[in-house]
């Protein structure tokens, strides 16, 4: 797979599919959070510095396939220009004579947006001609949306055969798939794989691929209340799905057979309702009292957890342990972020997976002490899995 790193963009007109699906305030729609932008900047400037002039295209949020203004990514443009120190033009559309015009006139060093490419029907169902269209705008292809590679997009993974020898990673997608590759494929032991989240369901296959990997799987989350209400505990109120009990007795007795150590948190802070100001108590999973429901990790399961990480060469961390949104419930999330940053000054190896565990670490501001915080979940999870992304498959073909 060629990456930005060999390629003289001299002269060059760049089409890059960049991630800048980033959260907007619903009321001021400006950006809350905007690492996703940050993290595309090495492979602008890149391409800027060498001369070349550049189109951007991404998607914001889910659109009914019809413009809506909150979706619209001209509320990205001043700040694109004010992180960028330069001005950014905008096309009301992504496809069109006013996207044609506007790519055909941009100057060297010149830059420019693309409105919501999932205004589009077309984007989400991998449309060729629709992506033709966009590949008409350039004569070079850059991805850099590893947060959208695990979709068969028309931007993502349908375009690159209209650029057979113009097309590249950009440092975003190359620095994804590297550190992804040191868990995957080059994990230093003991590897400690940590899975937080709310259901068993959008983790099985990850977790069943990691019994093949690590000395240590931790789950938390909300997902803990389906492994123990199959091992005969009383879980009160706590999240559950029950059509999963069977399958989460499978993967304890699978993690037994392979004699990996899967650690249950022995306890939680439980809940009244699902509140910051709720009553609360800490007490054993296999005993919650009824009406109650489980938030956090407890005191035990902190404990046990951070021992495990600390002493740990390589850690993977998706999902949080408890609501970490709520302050009177983030305590366990943020303690096995800290445990997480202690091991990685020690000479461990840490990748935070994307989402919800990137949004904790920052949100803790403890980013900088792990080794990469991937900007994908959903396409991080999915290589893990052993899967094929099909925006990576497009580059490599």
């Amino acid at each position: 797979m060629q990456t930005i790193n060999n390629i003289n963009f001299e002269g060059k007109k760049v089409l890059m599919r960049v991630d800048f699906n980033v959260p907007l305030d619903k009321k001021t729609l400006q950006i809350t959070d905007d690492t996703r932008m940050v993290a595309a900047l090495p492979s602008i400037h890149k391409i800027l510095d060498d001369g070349g002039s550049l189109i951007l295209m991404s998607h914001l949020g889910r659109p009914k396939d019809t413009p809506e203004d909150q979706y619209s990514l001209r509320h990205l443009v001043s700040h694109l220009a004010k992180i960028l120190n330069k001005p950014v033009k905008f096309a009301n559309d992504c496809i069109g004579s006013e996207a044609t015009e506007q790519a055909k006139n941009l100057q060297k060093g010149e830059i420019l947006l693309l409105e919501n490419l999932r205004f589009h029907p077309q984007e989400t169902q991998g449309d060729e001609a629709f992506a033709k269209k966009l590949s008409t705008l350039s004569n070079y292809y850059v991805n850099d949306a590893f947060g959208a590679a695990h979709r068969a997009h028309a931007s993502t993974a349908t375009i690159a055969q209209f650029f057979p020898d113009a097309k590249c990673a950009g440092f975003l997608m190359t620095a994804e798939l590297d550190n992804a590759n040191k868990v995957l494929k080059n994990s230093q032991k003991p590897y400690t794989a940590i899975m937080g989240g709310a259901k068993v369901s959008d983790k099985i296959l990850i977790i069943d691929n990691l019994l093949d990997k690590v000395d240590n799987l931790i789950i938390g989350g909300g997902m803990v209340y389906t492994f123990y209400k199959a091992m005969g505990g009383n879980i009160g109120n706590s999240l559950c799905e029950d059509d999963k009990l069977d399958l989460a007795k499978q993967l304890l007795d699978k993690a037994k057979q392979k004699g990996i150590n899967l650690m249950l948190p022995f306890d939680s802070v439980v809940a009244d309702r699902f509140a910051n100001d709720a009553q609360t108590l800490t007490v054993s999973n296999m005993n919650i009292p009824d009406g109650m429901m489980g938030l956090d990790i407890g005191k035990e399961a902190i404990e046990q957890f951070c021992e495990a990480i600390v002493n740990s060469k390589t850690i993977l961390w998706n999902g949080p342990m408890g609501v970490f949104e709520m302050p009177n419930f983030e305590n366990g999330t943020k303690k096995i972020a800290q445990a997480i940053v202690e091991a990685t000054k020690n000479g461990a190896y840490s990748l935070i997976g994307g989402g919800d565990s990137a949004a904790a670490i920052n949100q803790f501001g403890l980013q900088d002490g792990v080794s990469f915080v991937s900007t994908g979940g959903g396409a991080l999870l999915e290589y893990m899995e052993g899967k094929t992304l099909p925006g990576v498959a497009a580059l490599e073909n």
